[in-house]
């Protein structure tokens, strides 16, 4: 089957999707209120409340959201067959990964714009916000590892990408340096920024780099030197102002995934690249079994929890009106969604002419795994050629491409990382650690360095797992957050509870899979973290029962003894605040003694 007439058919899927679907959600589920005075108008201060544009904010949580994440993952599920992978990523884009982000974005507009584990504190219970720290915690850690060894991983498999990669960090501090004095739009800069980067690639061809012999005078493999340089860098960028660096590289990124997002659809499109795996492919008989542990390999793109924490954070700050929510948090979702298909396609399409070639690519489980990026950027690479790009530049262009998003994920994975460590001091009251920065950030550096460096055979498919299989609990928490929120405002939950439910049976039953694998292996370094994340999971499971069994209760209850949470204090401030002006509304009078009208 040709991969282009799988790609048009998605985009079909995810038009009706919108259209359709998240409106339901919209109208009936979370209730948008286009005259709810939203944070940014309520608390403007021009620095993190600022009403803008919905495209502008959908451009920003985007970017944010869609790093190597969606291309990782989906590159390693097609293990199993690209029919199995597909139809998650499709399934979970709609019914999952939608419902979760644009819920994570209204529950936290209506609070106040604040985080999902403040939400989590007020809406579940205390219990839950130190479940969330641990489970962010865990998340970061392993992403951050992760990513860590994607970077070096290409760094070594494409020397001629080192150098466009390195331009980039000059090219964006000056592109931040330019905005932030200027007050100029980011537009120009970081296109021109792009073209600079892009025109370095045949210079990396005629100068590549390589530690190879640094890393022999030291005494190490090169790929251990390139992830302990990874990390200083991590470490340096973590403690820049994030207009320094973070932002103008999410510039120069949203224009460099909507070009790749072209290239890969025109090429498939011109070269008629047909699939050559197989739907359902017959594995090995010692292979992970597909069922339960696709679903917790392919996270984002199909469902992520990091998402709950970018719509929580920055981006439910920049919300105009509560209707923006739709547009900006379901179709980024699909968005995510549409990058994971293309990886699918890349790594199935792309990458070989016949099946024969491609079960060599995928003859087991540790051999797709470990190639999972080489084969993105193969197949991107050979889409590339049916424009007329040479294939030595389409693999530059490609590798460019995913290390620039996992260096973008992993520069705000550590800042995170550092905000994490920071809150569970003040939770154990350690001020000292609370309040230093620095060694907030060597911890956060530490430990995910410490686990990509890990001895013995670490594979990557594993470590991604326990990725997946954290995120998936961080998306638990976050829906479960959603459901009891819902449910107490006597809305059907049910488009809440499924994914939700879902999520908690195939990330509970894969971490009892990997950890029966982990302990007959010997790996003492995996099966106690995946004992903790999986002890997590149960808490989650307990948490989120006692909340909902609660909410649900509540519901017979008069609609005036519905004030508990904390939309009542939101709804006194909304009506002592005022709207901005010739833009919205005064929230009406509360209905229920605990919001604004939400008819």
């Amino acid at each position: 089957m040709p991969a282009i007439v799988v790609m048009l058919a998605v985009i079909a899927i995810f038009a009706v999707a919108y259209r359709y679907y998240s409106a339901y959600l919209a109208r009936r589920v979370y209730v948008l209120d286009p005259l709810y005075v939203t944070p940014a108008h309520r608390f403007a201060d021009g620095i993190d409340f600022v009403p803008t544009n919905r495209h502008i904010v959908f451009s920003h949580h985007f970017i944010s959201v869609a790093g190597a994440a969606p291309i990782v993952g989906p590159a390693v599920g097609v293990y199993w067959g690209w029919g199995p992978a597909l139809i998650w990523v499709v399934v979970g884009s709609v019914f999952a990964a939608g419902v979760h982000d644009l819920g994570s974005l209204v529950v936290s507009v209506r609070h106040r714009a604040r985080s999902i584990g403040a939400l989590a504190g007020e809406v579940i219970s205390k219990r839950a916000r130190t479940l969330f720290l641990l489970i962010i915690f865990f998340l970061l850690t392993l992403v951050n590892a992760v990513f860590s060894v994607v970077m070096a991983n290409l760094f070594i498999a494409n020397p001629a990408s080192v150098l466009p990669v390195l331009v980039q960090i000059p090219l964006a501090i000056a592109v931040g340096q330019y905005i932030y004095r200027t007050r100029t739009a980011a537009l120009v800069p970081s296109i021109v920024a792009l073209v600079v980067v892009y025109a370095v690639i045949p210079l990396g061809l005629l100068v590549p780099i390589s530690l190879d012999p640094l890393a022999s005078a030291l005494g190490m493999e090169a790929r251990t030197l390139w992830i302990i340089l990874i990390f200083l860098y991590a470490f340096a960028a973590s403690r820049m102002p994030v207009w320094m660096l973070l932002q103008p590289r999410d510039y120069i990124n949203q224009h460099q995934m909507i070009l790749a997002l072209v290239i890969i659809f025109v090429g498939m499109g011109v070269g008629l690249n047909r699939i050559v795996a197989p739907v359902v492919n017959d594995v090995p008989a010692d292979s992970p079994p597909w069922f339960p542990l696709l679903f917790v390999t392919i996270a984002c793109g199909a469902i992520s929890g990091f998402h709950s924490l970018v719509a929580s954070g920055t981006t439910a700050k920049q919300i105009d009106k509560e209707t923006d929510a739709r547009f900006v948090g379901y179709t980024s979702a699909l968005g995510e969604g549409g990058l994971a298909v293309c990886s699918i396609l890349a790594c199935t399409a792309g990458i070989a002419a016949t099946t024969a070639d491609w079960n060599m690519l995928f003859a087991d489980f540790d051999t797709a795994s470990g190639g999972a990026t080489g084969n993105f950027v193969n197949g991107v690479a050979n889409f590339a050629a049916n424009l007329g790009i040479p294939l030595e530049v389409g693999v530059v262009f490609a590798a460019v491409v995913v290390i620039s998003f996992a260096a973008t994920t992993m520069d705000t994975g550590v800042r995170l990382q550092r905000y994490i460590v920071q809150e569970i001091s003040e939770v154990v009251r350690f001020r000292p650690l609370a309040r230093g920065i620095t060694w907030s950030s060597m911890i956060a550096v530490a430990v995910p360095l410490a686990l990509a460096l890990a001895p013995g055979d670490l594979a990557f498919g594993t470590l991604w797992q326990l990725f997946g299989t954290t995120n998936q609990l961080t998306a638990g928490l976050a829906l479960a957050v959603i459901a009891v929120w819902v449910t107490k405002r006597r809305r059907n939950p049910v488009a809440v509870l499924v994914p939700l439910v879902f999520l908690m049976i195939m990330t509970s039953w894969a971490l009892i899979i990997n950890l029966i694998e982990f302990v007959r292996a010997g790996e003492w370094l995996l099966a106690p973290l995946d004992a903790i994340i999986f002890v997590l999971a149960l808490w989650l499971i307990v948490e989120a029962t006692l909340a909902l069994r609660g909410a649900w209760a509540s519901r017979s209850l008069p609609e005036s003894d519905d004030g508990s949470d904390a939309d009542s204090e939101e709804s006194a401030d909304s009506a002592a605040g005022p709207a901005a002006a010739g833009s919205v509304t005064e929230p009406r009078a509360p209905r229920d003694g605990s919001e604004a009208d939400e008819r």
